[in-house]
């Protein structure tokens, strides 16, 4: 019956990768959006600075030469694109900037292609919150940069063939990406979390090279689709420093088909805290490696990867053993051990189920046993350092 529930659970995620329709998003309803405002007449010229509602009547071919393609600077603004492209011509310039937002409300309805900071709150910018809705964010070295401390609202957004889709100033930015209802593909890095934080929901991320890069915030991802990336996640431990990810968290998400869960340069997930909840993890090309302070870990489903699971102690001068909670987990069909341990790490494993995988089913000598776990017909045994029910 667990199974049967899993299964479609990640069916019902896996419509994700047709669309979904746009969700209420923390502080805002879905109507904000396409609130009505009064916009200006008038031309809108590459170089110029708004200051009230605008509408755009027309493409924007700007040169990559100059400071910028349009600056925002309008308290409680909305510039509407009017289902038009603002496109950087010329050389490609890494220095260019598409949008930028000194002062608004809203970037909505349009594309933005071809930057190298499509949009950007640039440093001192009075944009504590921007909301980014219906924007195509094509090309651009940067999609989305910030400078600033700006809390970023992301609503049905589409982030393709980017370098990276969400980045910072490094060691000089803080803030929020709130990304709902949104799509990535293509891009280099889709999304990296500096001392912010990311919370996705409902959103698509397919064909890139990583999906998140954590190293000095956290990221919670819920109700989401990663599929045939290159990589999921990078994560580091920054031993005496600042640049830690304090915690990655996946919840009722399906990660399927991925070349990895985690780079070569950094083939393990380093975090603090890692929660993984009612996710499904299908036929990715290798196992996922995690090294933590402590975990939890429920109602997942490792099915038919390259390997299963891995728990890991960091690796400091003065080791602390991985602790938290591993209950009913399935661990089916992988190609090496279902669930592995290595001690000393001591997470509590309760009712997780290990069946049919090439190595070990339940491998956890020094965890302690809450029981109910059971482990039967896998290949290189059933369960080592821990003794496991019949049923």
């Amino acid at each position: 019956m667990k199974q049967t529930r899993r299964f479609a659970v990640a069916l019902a995620v896996t419509t994700l990768l047709t669309g979904a329709p746009d969700v209420q998003a923390r502080g805002t309803t879905p109507s904000d959006a396409e609130a009505e405002v009064t916009f200006t007449a008038g031309p809108v010229r590459c170089g110029d600075t708004l200051t009230q509602h605008t509408r755009l009547t027309r493409d924007l071919n700007c040169p990559g030469s100059e400071p910028f393609a349009l600056r925002l600077d309008g308290e409680g603004i909305v510039l509407d694109l009017g289902g038009y492209t603002v496109r950087r011509t010329g050389p490609e310039n890494e220095d260019s900037q598409g949008i930028v937002v000194d002062n608004a409300k809203m970037v909505r309805n349009g594309t933005v292609q071809g930057f190298g900071r499509g949009v950007i709150t640039p440093w001192f910018s009075n944009a504590l919150s921007l909301r980014l809705h219906e924007l195509a964010l094509l090309d651009n070295d940067i999609a989305v940069y910030s400078q600033a401390d700006t809390n970023f609202l992301i609503t049905r957004c589409r982030l393709s063939g980017n370098g990276r889709g969400l980045s910072s100033e490094f060691d000089a930015s803080t803030g929020l990406f709130d990304v709902r209802s949104s799509t990535f593909t293509h891009n280099g890095t889709a999304m990296i979390a500096d001392f912010h934080h990311i919370d996705v929901v409902d959103s698509t991320f397919t064909s890139n090279g990583l999906v998140i890069n954590c190293f000095g915030g956290s990221a919670r991802i819920r109700g989401s689709t990663l599929a045939w990336n290159d990589a999921v996640g990078r994560m580091q431990i920054d031993f005496g420093g600042p640049y830690t990810c304090n915690e990655m968290r996946f919840e009722d998400s399906l990660l399927t088909d991925n070349a990895a869960f985690a780079p070569a340069i950094q083939p393990v997930w380093e975090t603090n805290r890692l929660a993984m909840v009612n996710t499904l993890a299908t036929r990715n090309g290798l196992g996922l490696r995690t090294a933590a302070l402590t975990v939890y870990l429920e109602g997942n489903t490792f099915h038919d990867n390259a390997a299963g699971l891995t728990l890991s102690d960091l690796q400091t001068s003065s080791p602390v053993p991985l602790t938290g909670i591993v209950r009913g987990n399935q661990f089916l069909s992988n190609d090496g051990d279902g669930l592995r341990v290595e001690p000393p790490g001591t997470p509590t494993l309760i009712n997780n189920v290990a069946l049919g995988n090439a190595g070990v089913g339940i491998d956890a000598p020094t965890a302690f046993n809450g029981g109910g776990n059971v482990a039967r017909d896998n290949a290189g045994g059933d369960c080592v350092g821990i003794l496991c029910s019949m049923y």
